[in-house]
């Protein structure tokens, strides 16, 4: 008798201990119905209508929106593509298999600051390929030419661009580094003027560095960097072909003897990853799982583990643009554990470990309040609570 209910037992949890995560092929992602996942239908339905209902207030021509957010900005010109965009889209990935989706997943789009996540992994792949002997190295030994030749920027690390802690000096396709979210605060002739911090002491968001790690990249591997990408992360992890990677009109150089253009890390001045949201899952996945994908190694645990080490002068930041949740001050209804890639628009790869799950939200409005609301019914759809 014992023994039969034992067995009766192990049975009925059986499915739930057994439940790991299964990797989409190329074309092929399997679907379930939320509750065959452990997640209760009607939370994640509310869930999805909280994010319809807080549909970002910016206008979906990005050429406009664009402009009426750098406004103030000094050289604000775009330099690469804008386009419309499209509806709320979402998806909803929960032990590797699609449990809910909404709005236009296969339309490809902007992503706008997630593009930072990728340029940051392609930094990784060249860190795991011995291309980067250390990411503490000096990057004038890597870069020849006048941005990191000499003064304050001959100091700068790789660590330094990757958390966005250099201060680096100058200009980078007609862009000054001190054009790019000037303080609101300070007058521009003082703020040009000021002294630049030492690197690794202070944390500033300014995509002329971000440009400037891209461009240190593109030296290093000497070939394209969405070609790079593409080889070693998005073909393994099955993604589709229509996914671009664009830089600006006058970021074309010279890689010997033959012209590449020089990518973004985001889309302020245009530009960027324009994407889909299903690929941007699978990369959410792949993150999500420390850089493995189905049994192999795309992308090193060291470098995850460095993406996900918090920045001094912010600890809510890792490598760009791996956002955490540092003391739960960000997101407070999840655990410090998750983190998110994060993009304006707003875009956002959602990862939750201890609930294996991937969540692509776009288009919503930007801030942590925000995100949070959709975080807590997400949630509660696996917790109950």
């Amino acid at each position: 008798m014992f023994i039969r209910l034992l067995v009766t037992v192990v049975l009925s949890v059986l499915p739930a201990l057994c439940q790991t995560a299964v990797f989409p092929t190329r074309f092929d992602w399997q679907h379930r119905r939320p509750e065959q996942a452990g997640l209760n239908p009607e939370k994640i339905n509310e869930a999805i209508a909280y994010h319809r209902s807080h549909e970002s207030k910016a206008p979906r021509d990005l050429r406009r929106a664009h402009d009426l957010t750098f406004a103030r900005e000094a050289y604000g010109e775009p330099l690469g593509p804008l386009q419309p965009r499209g509806d709320p889209t979402g998806i909803i990935v929960r032990h590797g298999v699609i449990v809910a989706e909404w709005g236009e997943p296969q339309r490809v789009d902007m992503t706008h600051s997630v593009t930072k996540s990728f340029l940051s992994t392609v930094v990784g792949l060249a860190y795991d390929r011995g291309l980067i002997h250390s990411i503490n190295d000096a990057v004038k030994d890597y870069v020849p030419g006048p941005y990191f030749a000499e003064g304050h920027n001959s100091s700068i690390t790789w660590d330094h661009l990757l958390r966005q802690t250099s201060d680096w000096e100058g200009t980078l396709w007609t862009k000054p580094d001190w054009a790019d979210r000037p303080p609101k605060d300070m007058p521009f002739e003082k703020y040009i003027e000021r002294k630049h911090a030492e690197p690794g002491t202070t944390w500033k968001y300014n995509d002329v560095r971000v440009n400037l790690l891209a461009f240190a990249a593109l030296q290093v591997w000497r070939r394209p960097l969405p070609q790079v990408l593409r080889e070693y992360v998005m073909d393994p992890i099955g993604a589709s072909n229509t996914w671009r990677w664009y830089g600006y009109d006058n970021s074309w150089v010279n890689v010997d003897g033959v012209m590449v253009q020089s990518v973004s890390g985001g889309g302020h001045y245009g530009g960027g990853m324009f994407i889909n949201a299903y690929d941007m899952a699978r990369f959410g996945l792949l993150t999500l799982n420390r850089g493995r994908w189905n049994g192999k190694q795309l992308l090193s645990e060291q470098w995850v583990k460095w993406a996900l080490t918090p920045t001094g002068p912010n600890p809510e930041y890792g490598f760009m643009n791996w956002y955490l949740n540092t003391g739960r001050k960000p997101l407070p209804s999840a655990p410090a554990n998750v983190f998110y890639h994060v993009g304006n628009g707003a875009n956002i790869i959602y990862l939750d470990p201890d609930l294996d799950i991937v969540a692509v939200v776009r288009w919503i409005e930007s801030g942590n309040q925000t995100l949070n609301g959709f975080v807590e019914r997400l949630r509660a759809a696996a917790t109950g609570k």
